[in-house]
């Protein structure tokens, strides 16, 4: 790995050139002005199908499970495979992957490509696999390091560790959907990875139903719904096989010779790193739950606020995040730091532009979106004011937490993988911390905040360390840091609006906190919260918004034809 240009040198690093296009084979993904965030839309709204189905698949959990100790058991159990999934599914193997397999594909061609993707298959089905048996065999232990409060309620801690054995097969399901993923999104194919979260859910729901209609104690209903999570894990591996199968693809699992060559040592190599540095919000929530393990239902209201506050991360952050990751590869490949420092930029404002005004609206309606989805069955009224509390802390860190998941695979598109390391380090280090202050204070919402100051850490350092390897570069200003305050502005209007038209909703119309009244709060809050910000964002001439109504002019003239 080379080291940063020296300040005001004119190179590129990693030997990368500003001027060199790309090769006329390089995969086809959207480009250019606009051409990103009208990807980027198209991946949403196919996530948006998949996160709603997400919601639907939390109600049922709440319902069956409210926030007692069964569903802090199954919280707690499902984050071991869970964490070892996003490192190896959706972190580190994903980010190192997908550069390498563009590359080869680039240079070598489809044929040596798959045998690339078969190589890594089988080095998964081994190392994975043997992850997977060792978390089943040693579950119990885990479980006490993760959450030591829990051996002080009799059964608590043997119940998560059995459920957690139950679900360490969904880490190995969805490591292996990862390499069909990126496959798919290396070559511009986005439809089949954004919709297999929704295979998952329909699973995990069609469960979840069966369970609420046939009436199942709480035991018996974590017990199936931890099953459930397997099924649906199979259904998102099995829903992209069809379309690699059609870009000729075979399931050919190799072990001879892998270690020799060269793509698989880089691969490994970027890992290493990776798996560290794309870990920052996963080892923070380890971090919270051992702190949090002795506050009684403190682990189910962090983990109902965090999933709520993650809705926006998954339709806005990790879409815009795929399709900047795929750019930032095949400008790699094809050596234009020029496009590559651009693709970032690019990808950073839309970040803002997406996430800043989702993370005011969350804050403004927290208590109604969370009564809204979750309060009914064993969830009550005090669990919605107590998650509430805690999706507020959460959401500050709402645009940290997306820009990291664009920014980090910048670097080992770069060859630079020590550069998320160092700032996940940071984030961590600054996550504890605090947690050791504000959660004498402040209880469990003290762990929210604190995560997200750490996700701000994390995007701060990475950021500032992108500008500096790519000083030199003949690159205009991007305008982030401009674009970001006028986005800011026209979020804290939106806001305000928002703010006043709930109040005024409650005082003068309805006031009651029944099914009708509290989904009329939130849609309508919603809707006049688009709009103003709509509005601002035209009167603040916020590029993005023209973007989107151009796309949206564009589509509708198509449709005229």
């Amino acid at each position: 790995m080379t080291d940063p240009a020296p300040q005001g040198a004119p190179t590129a690093p990693s030997g990368l050139s500003a001027s060199t296009a790309a090769p006329a084979s390089a995969p086809r993904s959207g480009s250019g002005r606009g051409g990103g965030l009208r990807s980027t839309l198209r991946i949403s709204g196919l996530t948006m199908a998949s996160r709603l189905l997400g919601l639907v698949r939390e109600q049922l959990f709440a319902a069956l499970l409210g926030a007692g100790l069964f569903a802090e058991a199954f919280v707690v159990a499902f984050r071991i495979p869970n964490l070892l999934r996003d490192l190896f599914a959706e972190g580190a193997l994903s980010a190192a992957f997908v550069p390498t397999f563009t590359r080869v594909e680039t240079d070598r061609g489809r044929e040596a490509a798959h045998e690339l993707a078969n190589q890594v298959v089988g080095a998964l089905l081994v190392i994975v696999g043997a992850l997977t048996l060792l978390g089943i065999v040693f579950a119990r232990p885990l479980v006490w390091a993760l959450a030591a409060g829990f051996a002080k309620e009799p059964g608590k801690l043997e119940l998560t560790a059995y459920l957690a054995q139950l679900m360490m097969p969904f880490l190995l399901l969805l490591s292996l959907a990862a390499v069909m993923m990126g496959m798919l999104n290396a070559r511009g194919r986005f439809s089949a990875p954004a919709l297999a979260p929704a295979l998952f859910n329909v699973g995990a729901i069609a469960v979840g139903a069966g369970l609420k209609l046939a009436g199942c104690s709480p035991k018996t209903a974590v017990v199936g719904w931890s099953l459930g999570t397997l099924l649906g894990g199979l259904l998102q591996l099995g829903v992209q096989l069809p379309q690699v199968w059609r870009d000729g693809y075979r399931f050919r699992p190799r072990l001879a010779g892998i270690w020799k060559d060269p793509n698989i040592r880089r691969i490994a190599r970027l890992m290493a790193p990776a798996t560290v540095g794309l870990a920052a919000v996963q080892v923070n929530i380890f971090i919270n739950t051992q702190f949090a393990s002795g506050e009684p239902s403190a682990n189910a209201w962090l983990n109902y606020a965090f999933r709520l506050m993650y809705l926006p991360i998954g339709i806005f952050g990790v879409a815009i995040a795929t399709v900047t990751a795929t750019s930032l590869a095949r400008n790699a490949a094809s050596r234009d730091i020029g496009k590559l420092k651009q693709g970032l930029s690019q990808g950073l404002r839309h970040v803002a532009f997406l996430t800043v005004p989702s993370t005011i609206g969350l804050i403004v309606i927290a208590r109604p979106i969370i009564a809204l989805i979750y309060e009914r069955g064993r969830f009550h009224a005090a669990d919605t004011a107590a998650t509430a509390v805690a999706l507020v802390g959460y959401s500050v860190g709402l645009y940290a937490y997306s820009g990291v998941k664009v920014a980090a695979p910048a670097f080992y598109a770069l060859d630079k993988p020590r550069v998320p390391l160092i700032a996940s380090a940071c984030a961590v280090a600054t996550n504890l911390l605090l947690n050791a202050v504000a959660h004498r204070y402040l209880g469990y919402v003290g762990l929210a905040i604190g995560t997200s100051l750490g996700a701000m850490v994390n995007l701060s350092i990475l950021v500032l360390s992108f500008r500096s390897l790519t000083r030199g570069t003949a690159v205009p200003p991007a305008g982030t840091g401009g674009q970001l305050v006028r986005v800011g502005l026209a979020s804290a209007v939106m806001g305000a609006a928002v703010w006043g038209g709930v109040w005024a909703f409650d005082r003068f119309v309805a006031g009651g906190g029944g099914t009708i009244a509290q989904l009329a709060r939130v849609a309508g809050g919603m809707a006049l919260g688009g709009g103003v910000y709509a509005l601002m964002c035209r009167v603040l001439r916020v590029a993005e918004m023209e973007e989107v109504l151009s796309a949206v002019r564009r589509r509708a003239a198509r449709q005229a034809r």
